[in-house]
């Protein structure tokens, strides 16, 4: 099993989430009205400043059809119907 400190497990997340908004096309405000995830989080985790807590991640995951493990780089697999 891996073992993140909470810098790079920051640097893990942010690039999947961004990765993930632009792939399904929104804006950040976007995000937002779809998952009632502030705006300004949405942007510290994008940004590295702040680390989701666990319901954001399971939220997120939800929203996009993926695993936690993919947002946090643990599998390459994407789809969970796969």
């Amino acid at each position: 099993m891996a073992v993140y400190d909470i810098m790079s497990l920051g640097d893990i997340v942010k690039n999947n989430l961004k990765k993930l908004r632009k792939e399904k096309g929104y804006t950040q405000i976007a995000l937002q009205m779809k998952t009632g995830i502030e705006q300004a989080l949405l942007s510290k985790f994008e940004n590295e400043e702040r680390v989701p807590p666990t319901e954001t991640l399971v939220k997120l995951a939800d929203f996009y059809n993926v695993s936690i493990d993919y947002i946090l780089c643990r599998t390459e697999k994407k789809d969970l119907n796969k």
